[in-house]
């Protein structure tokens, strides 16, 4: 795939760029990913959002993992090309941050200073297993993972020993958040704190290495 097309939300004084993949069950318009593309603008973390041909096609089935991660090669140079004079990271909700990974651990992505997972779908629902994060050792640059301590999809009890071995690699915990990172009202905090945090997190990271 050589193009892809995607959306674009730039603050008036951002200093990154972040090329932000969708989830499997939802593509880039879905309020999720608005919310995040909004509360990050806030902080100056610009966001090119884009959709994979199976959600652009409205299937239900994802693309082959080659395609997926192809498009993830296309999007980071469309995204690249819209804001040349912003410092470049890339990353995804579940399994567009996943495909992201995989991209990059099998070919560094151009000009991509750091990748953000946003729920990394570590393992099923109900089949813990660190198999699918092994690869991440093999990307070259840093990382962050943000994940909730709910997440059926990453049991920390897994990820945390598996990170521990990847010095690029930041791990950090959003307390009661589940994949979709909703929590109960016992947890404390509402899902609009909830998303500032994460937005906090991703503007402080991204900024120590633009």
């Amino acid at each position: 795939m050589s193009t892809v097309e995607g959306l674009l939300t730039r603050p008036p004084r951002a200093a990154s760029l972040l090329v932000l993949a969708h989830g499997a069950g939802a593509g880039m318009r879905h309020p999720f990913m608005e919310a995040v593309a909004a509360t990050l603008a806030e902080r100056g973390v610009a966001t090119w959002r884009y959709e994979f041909p199976y959600m652009q096609r409205k299937s239900r089935r994802p693309d082959p993992p080659a395609v997926l991660q192809a498009t993830v090669r296309a999007a980071v140079r469309a995204a690249a090309a819209a804001a040349p004079d912003l410092p470049l990271f890339a990353g995804g909700k579940s399994m567009g941050g996943r495909m992201t990974s995989l991209a990059a651990a099998a070919e560094p992505l151009g000009g991509v200073r750091g990748l953000v997972f946003l729920g990394f779908p570590l393992h099923p629902a109900g089949a813990p297993s660190s198999t699918r994060g092994a690869h991440l050792s093999l990307v070259t640059v840093p990382m962050l993972l943000l994940q909730g301590t709910r997440d059926p999809l990453a049991d920390l009890d897994l990820l945390r020993p598996l990170l521990a071995g990847i010095p690029l690699a930041t791990l950090t915990i959003i307390e009661g958040a589940d994949h979709s990172f909703k929590a109960p009202k016992s947890a404390g905090r509402t899902d609009a704190e909830r998303l500032a945090a994460l937005a906090d997190t991703v503007a402080g990271w991204t900024k120590e290495l633009a």
